[in-house]
Order: structure tokens, then sequence, then C-alpha cells
């Protein structure tokens, strides 16, 4: 009896379809071995995002796997339960493009990658400084062309400068400790301070105004929620020091663009090194070479020689990559065996 409950349950593990939408080359290249090593999950691979227009794809699936740029509203969300869909896992940490509460009404958990690689993120946060400050993208097109002129790649030390870190969780941690090895003085700001970590690592928790004066670089790694959204803004920026490098690895609406095309303007900003942005769900991660880019913020954006635009590439480590794929599959065996959910993403969480 035994024997056949656990060949039954095998049979029910095997048989789960997947439905995974954004699917790119680099995505079946990390999940396909794990998945055909360990778990037989029967993964259905497509191209397009989830949205209203696309759900019904998910007919007589049991999951549905979405990315950052998939949207999953009241609508999607109630087309998943009639379609069959009975989890929802993200493959990402964030989950601000999930209307949990609808999740929650209509009984379809929410499952997602809380850690992945933390070092993946910090570490392209500090690539951005680095580059920002040395020029280093002016630099490499000038020598390719025979341009070997110092002229306007002029930076700074960073020893002896001042970072401002809003949000100290597991990036911003790595961060501040890569930051204090160029021995850089560390302001922080968060709601919730970690007072141990500040003794330990030598940095001080203040308040955002007093951390928008004092920063020679602000970075942002805070959650976006209500309370965040658009915390850069044209008053924030009004209280930063001159010529201030505002970094931001976090959600593209942390930061409200025009008015940080604003800033970049009047030279209060004196660069930027985004890897997310806030319209991006219709361009990052997509080939749009052939054609004019028709978002005039982004278009404006890519024409200041101070900013590097990356396309939320933050995360895109081999290691990463590899996380990402086991926990995901993980969480959907914990799902499929009925077990208690660890990564399940509570309303009010």
């Amino acid at each position: 009896e035994m024997l056949r409950s656990l060949v039954g349950s095998e049979m029910c593990i095997r048989d789960s379809r997947i439905a995974f939408f954004d699917a790119k080359s680099y995505d079946r290249g990390s999940f396909n071995p794990i998945n055909e090593r360990e778990y037989h999950y029967d993964i259905r691979y497509f191209k397009g995002h989830l949205n209203t227009d696309s759900v019904p794809l998910t007919s007589g699936m049991d999951v549905a796997c979405i990315f950052v740029n998939d949207t999953a509203g009241e609508e999607v969300i109630r087309a998943l339960k009639e379609n069959g869909v009975r989890l929802l896992a993200l493959r990402c940490a964030g989950f601000n493009n999930v209307d949990l509460e609808a999740a929650e009404r209509y009984g379809l958990p929410v499952v997602r990658v809380p850690r992945y690689s933390p070092y993946a993120v910090a570490e392209h946060a500090v690539a951005l400084m680095l580059a920002l400050n040395r020029k280093i993208h002016r630099a490499y097109w000038r020598t390719r062309d025979g341009n070997f002129s110092l002229h306007g790649l002029m930076g700074f030390d960073m020893h002896g400068k001042t970072a401002g870190i809003i949000g100290t969780g597991q990036i911003a941690k790595i961060l501040i400790r890569i930051l204090k090895g160029f021995g850089m003085n560390i302001l922080a700001y968060d709601p919730y301070p970690d007072k141990r970590f500040a003794e330990e690592n030598g940095i001080t928790y203040t308040t955002l105004d007093d951390l928008y004066a004092r920063s020679d670089i602000i970075s942002l790694h805070c959650p976006l929620t209500p309370e965040t959204e658009y915390l850069i803004n044209a008053d924030s920026i009004g209280k930063m020091k001159d010529g201030v490098m505002i970094i931001n690895t976090g959600r593209g609406k942390l930061i409200h663009t025009d008015m940080l095309i604003d800033g970049l303007k009047s030279k209060k900003v004196g660069s930027a090194g985004l890897d997310v942005y806030e319209e991006e769900g219709e361009y990052f991660y997509e080939d749009k070479s052939d054609k004019i880019i028709d978002d005039d913020t982004l278009a404006r954006l890519l024409s200041f020689n101070n900013v590097i635009l990356t396309s939320h590439q933050g995360f895109f480590t081999k290691e990463a990559l590899h996380n990402i794929a086991e926990v995901t599959l993980h969480n959907i065996r914990e799902f499929v065996e009925g077990k208690t959910l660890e990564n399940q993403v509570v309303l009010g969480q």
C-alpha cells in the first residue's frame, strides 16, 4: 500500500506541468539540466510575458512560472485559477508585479526566490560606480576610435568619500563591506536598522535627509512599496550634494525618471547608474536594436554620457541563474508534495 502511494506521488510530481513565461535561452540552460536530473517536470517555455492576452496558454497547467516583467494582476490571477493553475512561482525576489490580495482571495499560493546571489547584485552596483566615476564606458569607445586624450575622463578617489546606502538587506550589507574595502565612509538608512551590523562594520544609521546631504554616492537597495515609490524625486534630489552619483539596482519606480533627468540637466546629479527603469517591461531583456526607441524618457536617459543604463542584469551571473533554477524547482516540489511553502509570499509580509 505504501509503495503504491509512493509511486502515485511520484507520478503526480513527474506529471506536473509548468507554464514558463518570458523564457530566454539562458533560462532553459539553467532550468533544463536540474529538471532533467532531479525533478522531471513538464516545462512548457513561452517567449512572451504573462499578461491578460497570454494567460490562455496556462490552460491545463499546474504552475505558472514568471519573472520581473510578467504581470499578475487580479484579472490574470482569476484566469489562472479558472485554467487550473494551482501555484504561481516567481523566479525572482521581488513580487511587486503580483496582486497578492487577489492571489489570496482566489486561493493561489505565491512563492519566490528570496536569495539567489546577493553578491551578483552588490558587485554590479560597484561596477556601475567604478565605470561612472572613471568614465570607463567613454574611454572604451574613445580608444577604439584611436582617441587617447584624457580630456573629460577625470574621476575621484573612492577612498575617503561617503556612500549613502538606502535599505540594508543582504545585498546592501555585501555592498557596504566592499565599499568599506575601498576606505569609504558609510551612511545607511533603513526603517528597521541592524544595529549589531552597524557596530561590527563601523557604519552609521541616519535619517534620509542627512544621508542625502552628506553622500557622494547614493545606492538604492530598498523594496518597492507605496512608501518607497518615487523616493528619489525633485524634493530629495534638491537635498543632495551637487554632483551626487545615484545608483539603482533595485526597482525602477524608486526613482521618478523625469525628475532625475531634470537633476542631470541642471548638473545637480553628476552621474547615474541604472540597472532598472520604471517602464522597462517593454524593452529590458529584448533586442530592440532594429527599432526606434519610442519611449522619449528612456531615449533622453540614453543620450547622457554620464548615465550608464544596464538591462536589469545585476542578477545575471552563472551562480545566480543556477540558484534561481534550484530554488524555483524546489519551491514547486514543496507545493506538489503538500509541504509547508518555505518561500511563500504572504500579504502584508
